[in-house]
C-alpha cells in the first residue's frame, strides 16, 4: 500500500477529469488502469495489453467520459456483433439510450449519437466514404486489438489505424501479447506519441488442475514444480490403447457433479466440437442432472419466453425449443455457432445472470463475449482447425483458460483438463506457464482498399501509406533476423567449399554436371506429365453423359459412368453408388471411354433408388484396369551430359563420392543463400508490390484510368468502392456486365450467396441448381470469376475465389417463403449456420444496393429479412445482461405466437 505522503502526491497529478470519472467508479482502480487513464487526460493515444479479465475497458470507458466532458464523440468498435450489443446495453445503462447509438451489420440505432459502438468494418466503411458522421470525433477505442492477426478480417484494424484523421485519440485494448513494445513501437509511428501499458497480472488467481477419474489434482506444486502424482499415474497408464478407454477419463456428467460438490460452478466446458456440445448436453439431462433452484427455473422460464416471442412456432418446433429450454432450466446449456444466434445470445445473458451453471462450448466462445466463469474444463488440448487435428498453442491455452475467474464475485479460478489417454502433464505445464503470444499482422492490400485509397490520396500517396502498415512494419525488422541468418549461411558455404576439394580437378565443376543431368531428367518427367495432363483434360472435356471408364484414383478405383458432363468437372457414379466430381488433376493420363450406358433423363444424384439402380447395370458389366506403357523416351541432352561426367578428370576420384556430399549441401546452401536474398529484396516492398500488382488489374479492367501515379478511379471503380466483401472484384464484374439486372428479387438472393458462403467440406457432392435464370447467371458468373483468376494469374495474384453454389438451394427456399424446418431438413443445415449464412447474404445484397441501386437488392432482402433471421434484432440489454423488449414495443404477446412455451 502506498503511504499518505505518496497518495497525496499521486493524487496532485492526477488530471480533474480522471479524478471526476474515478470517483464514479465503484472500486479502486488498479495500477495499470491508473497509468493508461492519465496518459489519456494528457492526450496520448494509449495501448493496453492485459488479461481477460483484468479490467482494461475501464480505460475504454474513460475515453467515453472524456469526450462526452469535452463535447466531442467517442466511437467503440468492437470485432463482432455479440461484443458490440453488449458493450451498447452497458452504455446504455450509464448514459442512457439518447447518448449512446449502435452501428452493426444488422443494428442502425442513433447512429450520430455522441457515443457510438460499432463493428470495425463500419468505421473502416466510414472513413473510405468520408461520412459526416466522422465530424466532431475526438475518440476511437479498438477493443480486442489483437484480432489484427486474424487471416479474414485483420486488415481492417490497420485501416482503421493508419487513415483514422490525426486529431483523433485511438486507445487499443488487447490480450496479453509477447511483442506488445512492438505493436506500441509502430503506433507510435503511424498515430504520434503513444503510451504503452503492459500488466500480467490477473486481478483474480487461476489455480491449474488435472481430474483423473474423480480426483482434481493440482498441476504444480511449489509454483512450477509438476505434481509428481500426476507424472506417476502417466507412467503407469502406459501406452494409450486406440479402442479402450483410459479408466482414468472422467465421464462429463461426472466431472459436472464433482465441481458442483467442490463449489466450482458456474464452469465452461470447452470441446471443440459442435456435435460433442449438444451430446453433452443431452448426456447430462438424461443422468437427471439439475443444477438450479425452482425460483431460478422459474426465472429461466420466464426470460426465455419473453425473449423468444417474436419467433414463429413452427421454427421453434424445427429447432427442438422444449429441449433446449428445458435443459436450461436445468441450468445446462450448449453455445456453439452452429446455434441460432437468438439462442447463443439468450444463453450468454442467463450465464452471465448465474443462472446457467455449465455451459459446454466451442472455442468461439472465448473470443470477447462477457461470459467469466469460476471454472474453465479442457476436455482434450487438440481441436480441429478445418484440416487436421492440432494441439492447442499456449496462446490459445491462455484464451481459454482465462475465462475463469470472475473479478469481484471469485477469490480464485480454476482451470481443469481432464486425463485422457496419451496426456502428459508435462505438456500441460507448458501450456499453463508460457506467455509467448505474439501479435503478427495479417494485413494485406484488397481490391476494394485500392480503389478507395486512390481515389481518396492518389496511387503514390497510397502506396506511400501502405509501407507504414504493421504488416511492412515487421517486415522490415525482419530483415535484421534475415541478413544475419545470410552471415551464418555464407561462412557454411565457405566451409562446405573447402571440404569438396579435390586433387584431380575442378570438383564444383564435377558437381555442376551432376546436378544439370539431374535437372535435365526431371525435366523431362516434367514435360511427359504435362502433355499426359494435357491429354487428359481433352478428353475430359469430350466426355459425354453415359460415357464408361476406369477411374484409377480414389480409396477404391473402378468403373465410372459420367452422370452430369455440363461442367469443367464431370460428375460420375461409381459402383459404390457415390456421385463424385473429377479434376484433371486426378487423372494420371487420357481417359479411356470403354463404352456406354443409358442415364435416365430424369436421373437425380439424390435419389438413392436411381443411384443404385444405375450402379447396378455399371457393375455388371466387365471392365478391367486398362494397362499403361512406361514411356521409352530418351533425353538426349541427359545421354550427352553423361558422356561429358565421365570424361570428368574428378569421375576416377577414390573419394568422389565422400566430395560429392560435400558438393550436394554446398549446392543446397547456395540455394538458400539465393532464396534469402530474394526474401530480404522482397519484404523491404511486399505490401508496395502486391498493391502495384492489384492496381495493374484494376487497369486492365478499367477499374483505374491507368497503370502509373496518375490513375484516377472510373465509374466502375467508384461502383467497386461500395463493394466491402470478400469477392468484391467478382461482384463488381457481375454488376458491370448486368449479369444480375433481370434477376427477380428470390433468383438475385440465390446468386448472391454463391459470393459469400464457403462449403466446409473440401469435396462437396453434386450441386444442382434451380433450372432457368439461377443455373444459368452461376454458369456465367464462373465464366467471369475464369477470366479474373487467368488475369490475375499474370500478375502473380490469387485474390478471388470462386463463386461457391453450395448455399443457393436454402437462400431461394427462405426467399420465396420457405419454412425454417423446411430448409433445415432438406438441405442438412444447422440452424446457427443457416442464419449466419443468410445474414451475410442480406449484407452483401446492401453493398450490391448502394453500389447500384437498380438492382432489385432491396426487395431481396426484404425477402430473406424474417422470423429467426431477424429475431432478437432491436432487443436491448440491460446492464446484468437480461433482455427487454424490443425497442419501441410493449413486449405483449402476438396472436398465435408462445403455443409452444
Amino acid at each position: 500500500m502506498p503511504t499518505p505522503a505518496e497518495a497525496y502526491a499521486a493524487a496532485r497529478t492526477r488530471s480533474p477529469q480522471f479524478t471526476a470519472f474515478e470517483a464514479e467508479v465503484p472500486f479502486p482502480l488498479d495500477p495499470f488502469q491508473v497509468t493508461a487513464c492519465q496518459a489519456l487526460a494528457r492526450g496520448e493515444g494509449v495501448l493496453v495489453a492485459a488479461p481477460t479479465g483484468a479490467g482494461k475497458t475501464i480505460v475504454g470507458e474513460f475515453a467515453v467520459f472524456l469526450a462526452l466532458t469535452s463535447d466531442q464523440k467517442c466511437f467503440y468498435t468492437t470485432p463482432i456483433k455479440a461484443l458490440s450489443n453488449q458493450k451498447y446495453a452497458e452504455l446504455v445503462d450509464r448514459y442512457g439510450s439518447q447518448a449512446v447509438g449502435l452501428l452493426t451489420g444488422d443494428n442502425s440505432i442513433n447512429g450520430e449519437a455522441p457515443i457510438v459502438v460499432m463493428t470495425t468494418e463500419v468505421l473502416r466503411n466510414m472513413i473510405y466514404a468520408d461520412s459526416r458522421t466522422l465530424d466532431g470525433l475526438g475518440y476511437v477505442v479498438m477493443d480486442e486489438v489483437h484480432y489484427l492477426a486474424d487471416r479474414f478480417r485483420g486488415a481492417v484494424w490497420e485501416e482503421v489505424i493508419i487513415h483514422l484523421p490525426e486529431r483523433v485519440t485511438l486507445i487499443a485494448l488487447s490480450a496479453t501479447v509477447s511483442n506488445a513494445e512492438e505493436f506500441g513501437a509502430w503506433l507510435q509511428e503511424v498515430r504520434g506519441h503513444t503510451t504503452v501499458v503492459v500488466e500480467e497480472h490477473r486481478p483474480v488467481p487461476l489455480w491449474q488442475h488435472v481430474m483423473a477419474g474423480d480426483h482434481l489434482h493440482d498441476l504444480f506444486i511449489d509454483d512450477d514444480l509438476v505434481n509428481p502424482d500426476l507424472v506417476r499415474l502417466m507412467q503407469r497408464s502406459g501406452r494409450p490403447h486406440p479402442r479402450r478407454r483410459d479408466p482414468l477419463t472422467p465421464w462429463r456428467t461426472d466431472v459436472v457433479d464433482r465441481l458442483q460438490r467442490e463449489g466450482l460452478l458456474p464452469a465452461i466446458y470447452f470441446l471443440f466440437s459442435r456435435a460433442g456440445c449438444d451430446d453433452a448436453v443431452e448426456q447430462c439431462v438424461r443422468s437427471g442432472m439439475r443444477l438450479t433452484t425452482k425460483d431460478e427455473r422459474r426465472e429461466i422460464r420466464a426470460q426465455v419466453m419473453a425473449a423468444t416471442l417474436g419467433i414463429p412456432d413452427e421454427d421453434l418446433a424445427a429447432l427442438r425449443y422444449d429441449d433446449w429450454l428445458t435443459a436450461l432450466e436445468r441450468g445446462i446449456a450448449a453455445h456453439h455457432a452452429g446455434m441460432l444466434p437468438a439462442f447463443k445470445e439468450i444463453t450468454e445473458a442467463l450465464f452471465q445472470q448465474g443462472l446457467i451453471k455449465v455451459v459446454f462450448a466451442t472455442e468461439t466462445l472465448a473470443l470477447g463475449i462477457n461470459m467469466p466463469a469460476k471454472s474453465v474444463i479442457l476436455e482434450k488440448l487438440v481441436k480441429w482447425n478445418g484440416e487436421q487435428h492440432v494441439a492447442l498453442t499456449p496462446g490459445e491455452y491462455t484464451q481459454l483458460t482465462g475465462r475463469a475467474g470472475r473479478r469481484g464475485i471469485d477469490v480464485e479460478g480454476h482451470a481443469v483438463v481432464l486425463w485422457h489417454q496419451g496426456l502428459d502433464p508435462r505438456v500441460v505445464a507448458g501450456l499453463a506457464s508460457t506467455r509467448t503470444y505474439p501479435l503478427k499482422s495479417s494485413f494485406q492490400p484488397s481490391y476494394n482498399m485500392a480503389v478507395n485509397l486512390v481515389a481518396t490520396m492518389g496511387r503514390h500517396t497510397a502506396r506511400e501509406v501502405l509501407e507504414t502498415s504493421f504488416a511492412q512494419y515487421q517486415a522490415d525488422r525482419s530483415v535484421v533476423g534475415l541478413a544475419r541468418s545470410l552471415r551464418k549461411l555464407e561462412e557454411a558455404r565457405d566451409g562446405y567449399a573447402e571440404a569438396m576439394v579435390c586433387h584431380l580437378g575442378d570438383f564444383a565443376e564435377y558437381a555442376a554436371l551432376r546436378q544439370q543431368i539431374s535437372e535435365s531428367e526431371k525435366a523431362s518427367g516434367r514435360e511427359r506429365a504435362e502433355s499426359r495432363r494435357r491429354q487428359a483434360d481433352r478428353s475430359l472435356a469430350e466426355l459425354r453423359r453415359g460415357d464408361v471408364f476406369w477411374l484409377p484414383v480414389g480409396k477404391r478405383p473402378g468403373p465410372v459412368v459420367v452422370v452430369d458432363a455440363q461442367s469443367d468437372r464431370p460428375a460420375v457414379l461409381t459402383v459404390e453408388r457415390r456421385v463424385r466430381r473429377i479434376s484433371v488433376g486426378e487423372l494420371r493420363g487420357p481417359i479411356d471411354v470403354v463404352t456406354r450406358l443409358r442415364v435416365p433423363k430424369n436421373f437425380q444424384s439424390r435419389d438413392a433408388g436411381a443411384r443404385r439402380e444405375l450402379a447396378r447395370h455399371l457393375a455388371a458389366l466387365d471392365i478391367a484396369a486398362p494397362a499403361r506403357g512406361a514411356s521409352a523416351q530418351v533425353d538426349e541432352r541427359a545421354t550427352e551430359l553423361r558422356k561429358q561426367l565421365r570424361q570428368h578428370p574428378c569421375h576416377g576420384c577414390s573419394d568422389r563420392e565422400a566430395h560429392a556430399r560435400w558438393a550436394e549441401r554446398w549446392n543446397r546452401v547456395n540455394r538458400e543463400i539465393a532464396e534469402t536474398n530474394q526474401r530480404i529484396a522482397g519484404r523491404t516492398t511486399s505490401i508496395a508490390k502486391r498493391f502495384d500488382s492489384i492496381c495493374a488489374v484494376l487497369s486492365q479492367l478499367g477499374y483505374l484510368s491507368s497503370d502509373d501515379d496518375n490513375a484516377r478511379v472510373t465509374a466502375s471503380g467508384e461502383q467497386l468502392r461500395r463493394l466491402y466483401t470478400e469477392s468484391d472484384l467478382l461482384a463488381s464484374q457481375c454488376l458491370r456486365d448486368g449479369l444480375w439486372r433481370n434477376l427477380e428479387p428470390a433468383e438475385l438472393a440465390a446468386v448472391a450467396s454463391t459470393l459469400v458462403y464457403e462449403s466446409r467440406l473440401a469435396e462437396e457432392s453434386t450441386v444442382r441448381l434451380p433450372r432457368g435464370p439461377i443455373a444459368d447467371t452461376v454458369a456465367r458468373m464462373h465464366d467471369v470469376w475464369n477470366a479474373i483468376h487467368d488475369i490475375e494469374s499474370t500478375h502473380r495474384l490469387d485474390l478471388t475465389r470462386q463463386p461457391d453454389p453450395g448455399f443457393v438451394w436454402p437462400t431461394y427456399r427462405w426467399a420465396n417463403g420457405a419454412t425454417l424446418s423446411d430448409v433445415l431438413r432438406r438441405d442438412d443445415l444447422t440452424a446457427g449456420d443457416f442464419v449466419r449464412w443468410i445474414r451475410q447474404v442480406i449484407d452483401v445484397l446492401g453493398q450490391m444496393s448502394d453500389a447500384s441501386p437498380d438492382t432489385k437488392a432491396d426487395a431481396a432482402i426484404t425477402l430473406l429479412r424474417r422470423g429467426v433471421v431477424v429475431s432478437l434484432e432491436g432487443r436491448s440489454e440491460s446492464v446484468d445482461g437480461t433482455l427487454d423488449t424490443p425497442l419501441g414495443g410493449q413486449g405483449t404477446q402476438q396472436p398465435g405466437t408462445n403455443s409452444l412455451r
